[in-house]
């Protein structure tokens, strides 16, 4: 049975406002040097948040969301706070106090950013797979979880450098090959997103379909926040006190300007495409 879906006037100004907000954010990284650090993180991480709960309440109801929220948080910051203690999955680091307050080691706003970008990496997976108006049953339930993962993995490839070898947020110990990061990184943001997306998709399994008449618009402002991160990464190219050369916990230098272009190309080349696919698939939706 399909479920049809309203959108309030009110939500979507709450929507189209947090975006707006969020490439606010993104044109504020280039004053880094005239704006509190701390300021320009929740900048990030607090709008791309109000914007997956608000839209994903509309989409899967409130409790829906709820559910979406507490398993990505949930397997996140385990995750997370696992691998402080052990190395796995992510590999050997600590955070700094970029991020502000912590939890059991973790900054708050850490969690934040999970749930915003892997919100709308669900939605572009949802998208691109034509799953929309489909029961979540049979190989969807895998296959949804496995997309969504590899959408949310893109974004760590398009920014760990950046947020952790030239603006020490997090410091890797032991450095890594990806311009200081190690490549156990994104096998655990894998394994991490995968596993919150697969619960979720086995909570969606036992739901009903839903439909129309959700417009276009709905459906573009989760791509479009997903955009914004994307292009808005090519804003690092022009980032203030940035040194010619850094050097990580390992002791091995990285020239800055390959750290940059390298995380441009990423945004570029990897998380682009999915934005575009997504709305492509939008263009043939018949709504409102």
């Amino acid at each position: 049975m399909a479920i049809s879906i309203e959108v309030r006037r009110s939500q979507a100004y709450l929507l189209w406002g947090m975006l707006l907000l969020y490439m606010l954010a993104r044109f504020c990284q280039l004053y880094a040097d005239r704006l509190p650090s701390l300021l320009i993180v929740i900048l990030h991480v607090v709008p791309p948040a109000v914007f997956a709960f608000v839209h994903g309440s509309i989409l899967y109801r409130v409790k829906g969301m709820w559910i979406f929220a507490v398993f990505c948080l949930g397997f996140g910051a385990v995750a997370e706070s696992i691998s402080l203690r052990t190395g796995f999955p992510f590999g050997h680091y600590y955070f700094t106090e970029v991020m502000g307050p912590k939890i059991l080691q973790v900054p708050f706003f850490l969690a934040l950013a999970y749930l915003g970008i892997g919100y709308v990496s669900w939605i572009l997976a949802l998208l691109i797979l034509g799953y929309l108006d489909k029961p979540i049953t049979g190989a969807r339930v895998l296959a949804l979880p496995l997309l969504a993962s590899s959408i949310m993995l893109s974004w760590d490839l398009s920014m760990d450098p950046n947020w952790s070898t030239l603006d020490h947020v997090w410091t890797w110990q032991q450095g890594g090959a990806y311009f200081g990061v190690p490549l156990t990184n994104f096998f655990g943001w894998f394994l991490t997103a995968y596993l919150y997306y697969q619960a979720f998709a086995l909570y969606c399994r036992s739901k009903s379909a839903f439909t129309g008449p959700l417009s276009r618009s709905y459906w573009n402002a989760a791509i479009y926040l997903y955009g914004v991160c994307a292009v808005g990464n090519t804003l690092i190219l022009r980032l203030p006190m940035a040194p010619p050369v850094v050097t990580d916990a390992s002791g091995k230098q990285w020239i800055t300007a390959d750290i940059l272009r390298s995380c441009v190309l990423m945004s570029l080349l990897v998380m682009t495409p999915f934005a575009l696919l997504a709305w492509l698939r939008v263009r043939e939706l018949r709504t409102l």
